[in-house]
């Protein structure tokens, strides 16, 4: 699993004229089971999205798709991390 942590680097305005551009590209990748989780930090300085990938190359390619990251909107930081405790309910998600 991964956790993508975003940081913004344009005022919130301009991160906004793209919002929906960049909700259609998450749901993209929901759609997929790709994406597990997302949204933003408490203040809005930036977004969490927990992600399954088959391995970190595969997730920077899908992330070069979202317009956050084409339009310069946003910095981008990939953790990679091993489940090895989580909840029951998640069990068939992370399998």
């Amino acid at each position: 699993m991964f956790i993508v942590d975003l940081k913004y680097i344009v005022p919130l305005e301009e991160l906004d004229e793209h919002m929906k551009e960049h909700v259609r590209y998450l749901n993209k990748y929901y759609d997929q089971n790709i994406f597990v989780a997302s949204g933003r930090k408490v203040p809005r300085t930036g977004g969490i999205i927990l992600a399954l990938a088959k391995d970190e190359a595969a997730l920077k390619k899908i992330l070069m798709e979202d317009p956050f990251y084409k339009h310069r909107l946003a910095d981008f930081t990939i953790t990679q991390f091993l489940t090895s405790q989580y909840h029951p309910d998640l069990e068939l998600l992370l399998k």
